[in-house]
């Protein structure tokens, strides 16, 4: 048996299943972009709510399921003539928001004597620049559940600036699932009839979570067949389908599987890697809970079947 660690592991199992790069970093390389049909759909969402005359369009989802990847392929589709701002650190106050604002658009300002006033001005201002020169301003907020609800209407207001047609600023809230309970708050109201557009990205379901280890192997010159049929199965019972945690869960059982010289990984080196990565406890939960909704849907059959039966011969 070989032990190894760090780069030398990784570089040693890269070589020994034929593969080109490691498939699995949870790195964001666009390389490896694999877009499931729910991560489509939640594009198609965004793309539609920009292109419509509200202000804001917002994409919702659990850590790991993939937020990030639907806005960098948004980033990619928007046209040339965009400007696009981005804040991946919201925790902010509404004048420090505005500063960064600010510095993403290029727009000079006071940094000695800063103003909400004057920041907006400034904003407001080169939001018309830009519309009289064809260039349409998007600005993308990362982690958007830790904005506070002051910060939020200070947003709402830089999009008050509107033509006939359309808003001049449109803003793109990413975030977790606390963010729909935030924009219910009643002070924010105004805002959520703005979102023209949302969308709640749930995690990949066992078929698409199959395609996508398959996706990435690929990508790097392997195969799916690394994986035996019994641990691509595990794979989705123990992570739920969050391409995040796949990607840790995958890497560290292509670890375990070249330190015991296997030809494949098997489902035992599978569950082994998840109980070093998430704890032989919160493992062994997530099998039973598959187990049981086994058992369940085995019997729902078998009353069904009992019922045709009844009736066929009765």
């Amino acid at each position: 048996m070989l032990y190894l660690s760090g780069h030398n592991s990784e570089r040693m199992y890269l070589n020994y299943f034929g593969l080109t790069d490691n498939p699995f970093s949870i790195a964001p390389n666009p390389d490896y972009l694999y877009m499931s049909p729910r991560h489509k759909e939640a594009l198609a969402h965004l793309t539609f709510g920009l292109r419509e005359s509200g202000g804001f369009v917002m994409l919702t989802g659990e850590v790991g399921t993939g937020k990030t990847t639907v806005s960098r392929k948004l980033l990619q589709q928007l046209p040339d003539s965009t400007q696009v701002a981005m804040i991946l650190n919201p925790s902010l106050s509404a004048l420090e928001l505005l500063a960064t604002l600010c510095d993403e658009l290029g727009i000079d300002h006071d940094r000695q004597h800063p103003s909400l006033k004057n920041f907006s001005d400034k904003i407001l201002a080169h939001l018309a620049s830009n519309h009289r020169q064809g260039i349409s301003t998007v600005l993308i907020v990362d982690e958007a559940q830790h904005l506070m609800p002051e910060v939020l209407e200070q947003l709402r207001l830089l999009t008050n600036l509107e033509t006939n047609r359309e808003k001049l600023l449109k803003v793109v809230l990413i975030g977790q699932p606390e963010l729909q309970q935030l924009l219910k708050r009643n002070e924010l109201r105004q805002l959520a009839q703005r979102i023209t557009a949302r969308y709640h990205l749930m995690p990949l379901n066992a078929h698409e979570t199959k395609a996508y280890i398959g996706h990435r192997l690929h990508i790097a010159g392997g195969d799916s067949q690394i994986f035996s049929a019994a641990a691509l199965s595990a794979v989705y019972q123990i992570t739920g389908g969050i391409p995040r945690v796949i990607n840790l869960l995958c890497d560290r059982a292509l670890t375990l599987t070249f330190s015991k010289q296997l030809p494949v990984v098997k489902r035992y080196i599978l569950v082994a890697a998840a109980e070093q990565i998430l704890g032989a406890d919160v493992v062994q939960q997530r099998q039973n809970r598959s187990w049981a909704a086994l058992v369940a849907a085995t019997g729902l059959i078998g009353v069904g079947l009992g019922w045709l039966t009844g009736v066929w011969y009765g």
